[in-house]
């Protein structure tokens, strides 16, 4: 068997599916999200998600880097946030604590599932899934505190032009 047959096989088969998501993202126009590969790099992406209304990142614009893997979709993304976030599923270096990008992941999510599951931790964070021991106790316990830094952050770091690590 050839080897590199193989792997330029699946080489290939990454990037019709990475093309075929990204006309998905360009054709639907998700309001709540866009993502775009950064200069000619099929495998690193720019990704931008809008605080949902409904909650005290409202307003915020958040950016995030996305690492596509050679061998994805059979692997998951490296998503992380590089714009600060107070959020228990998002640690201090951007890295999130989803599920689907950990132990659940399935060749059949899309990094358009991906950003929309982002998009709701920004709403309903996974307790079960989380970095920071002491933001989980002050948005169990102590909601309006959690809230006010939350929209501290977001008005410091996701509003205006200064977001941009």
């Amino acid at each position: 068997m050839d080897f590199n047959n193989k792997n330029n096989n699946n080489l290939d088969k990454t990037i019709k599916r990475i093309n075929v998501e990204l006309r998905d993202i360009k054709h639907n126009q998700m309001p709540l999200f866009s993502a775009s590969p950064i200069g000619n790099n099929i495998f690193r992406w720019l990704a931008m998600i809008l605080g949902p209304s409904d909650s005290p990142y409202s307003g915020g614009v958040f950016f995030l880097d996305v690492h596509l893997p050679t061998d994805y979709p059979w692997k998951p993304p490296k998503i992380n946030f590089t714009t600060k976030i107070y959020h228990p599923n998002v640690n201090s270096n951007g890295n999130i604590g989803l599920d689907n990008l950990n132990h659940q992941w399935s060749p059949a999510l899309t990094i358009s599932t991906i950003l929309s599951s982002i998009y709701s931790l920004l709403t309903d964070p996974n307790l079960d899934f989380t970095f920071d021991p002491e933001i989980v106790h002050v948005y169990k316990n102590e909601r309006s505190r959690y809230d006010a830094t939350a929209r501290e952050w977001t008005v410091k770091y996701a509003i205006g032009l200064d977001n941009i690590d």
